[in-house]
């Protein structure tokens, strides 16, 4: 497969040479670099780098430069990954009855927001099929009981692999997912919630964290793990409650947050712009 655009990103053990190796190969392989970031974690001496480049052959391939990039890794003992960034990612979107994410998802993939294509929405309940056809989208009713969820998880993972899916989006999905599905999925799932845990649990958070005069309402995107809402954060996003506000204005406030948060993490993923480091990430907006 040519690649027309590529992005290269990286982490190792920080030391001299890294970005002039990295630089001196795509140089000899004939490549133009666009944009390029980098950041060294002083503390743990760790160096990440991401970088978008063109081939200026249009016959290069990707797998020819990875192929090529091999010997890199070896001197450095990078963590690395090579992708064709013309080819835009394939989500699947979960979620139970709360639209707003979907929605904002569904727009922003539609209008070319996001370097995504929405593969299939899922969700456990009936009552969001409305949306996702308006957009032409496969929607895909899985329900969930405690005697069903093993069967209803193994129905989500043939979805994944039969659609090719790169990334799964969980927009207020209102189930947990089984570790085992947490660890199979690790690395390419997002999950939304707003930021007012451990304070505000249950149903109706936002009414909650009104009637306690909560002047902040925020929503954290994560990376699902097996830890419940605990994985590595992405995004944040913050808006301010003021005395004239009532509890479903809070409410509506909270929906904002979610997605903003929500899409700016998808978008940065999609676009390799999060690399891991353990519990944390390191993001190049």
């Amino acid at each position: 497969m040519t690649a027309s655009r590529c992005v290269l990103t990286l982490n190792c053990p920080d030391r001299p040479g890294i970005v002039h190796a990295v630089s001196t190969f795509l140089l000899g392989n004939g490549c133009t670099i666009v944009e390029s970031q980098q950041f060294g974690e002083r503390s743990a001496g760790t160096f990440f780098m991401r970088v978008e480049f063109e081939p200026l052959d249009p016959l290069t391939t990707i797998d020819a430069l990875r192929d090529g990039f091999t010997s890199v890794p070896e001197r450095f003992s990078m963590e690395w990954r090579l992708i064709d960034a013309s080819r835009p990612q394939r989500l699947l979107i979960m979620v139970s009855r709360f639209g707003h994410c979907l929605n904002d998802l569904l727009f922003r993939a539609f209008n070319g927001g996001l370097n995504a294509e929405v593969a299939a929405v899922v969700s456990n309940h009936q009552d969001l099929r409305h949306l996702a056809e308006t957009y032409d989208v496969d929607y895909h009713h899985i329900p969930v009981t405690p005697e069903t969820k093993p069967a209803a998880e193994k129905e989500l993972v043939g979805l994944v692999e039969d659609l090719g899916v790169d990334l799964v989006v969980l927009a207020r999905y209102m189930q947990i997912l089984s570790p085992e599905l947490c660890k199979r999925l690790e690395g390419r799932a997002i999950n939304i919630h707003h930021s007012m845990l451990p304070s505000f649990k249950g149903g109706r958070p936002y009414h909650q964290a009104h009637a306690r005069g909560v002047k902040l309402v925020g929503a954290t995107a994560h990376y699902v793990t097996p830890d419940l809402d605990e994985g590595p954060i992405i995004e944040q996003e913050v808006a301010r409650i003021d005395h004239s506000m009532n509890a479903a204005d809070a409410a509506t406030l909270g929906r904002d947050v979610e997605c903003l948060a929500l899409s700016r993490a998808v978008r940065w993923h999609t676009e390799n712009r999060v690399l891991l480091d353990g519990k944390r990430t390191v993001v190049f907006p």
